[in-house]
């Protein structure tokens, strides 16, 4: 009897483990796909964190959902730029935010400054090229709160 009871156990724990090996592979390989959203949107999804921004590399061109979540504790915003042929962005006279009046023929879009443990979304629609996505508070950006995006 008791020979069965562990049999059965084993079993049931093979199975759990094998169950979790291929869940974990399907995640896994999902992580190489496009996140869609709801209306079927490519996703991407935006960290911010004082003086750092973790985001998506790269998404198809079409319409597109920014999903950025503000992990604080400062305010943030999230601006988005296509990128010229400069390497660097312009500069205000402060010397410690960027002109966003210089970019505006190149703005995408942007959010509003939102608060710590707060998420903001942007829905555009962007053709291929290089994006820089950054956060323009005092500081921030010169801080290092900056990536690029490559949309195909």
């Amino acid at each position: 009897m008791l020979g069965f009871q562990f049999t059965a156990v084993l079993r049931r724990l093979v199975g759990i483990a094998i169950t979790s090996v291929l869940m974990a592979a399907g995640l896994v390989s999902g992580c190489a796909h496009e996140a869609k959203g709801v209306s079927g949107q490519a996703v991407v999804r935006v960290d911010e964190r004082d003086f750092k921004i973790t985001a998506t590399r790269t998404v198809r061109a079409g319409e597109i959902e920014i999903v950025s979540r503000n992990h604080g504790p400062d305010d943030h915003e999230l601006l988005v730029v296509r990128q010229g042929g400069a390497a660097k962005l312009p500069m205000r006279r402060d010397g410690i935010t960027v002109d966003e009046d210089a970019l505006e023929p190149v703005k995408a879009g942007a959010l509003e400054p939102f608060a710590g443990g707060t998420v903001g979304v942007l829905h555009l629609n962007l053709t291929p090229g290089r994006y820089v996505l950054f956060c323009n508070m005092a500081g921030h950006f010169l801080g290092g709160m900056h990536t690029t995006l490559v949309v195909r």
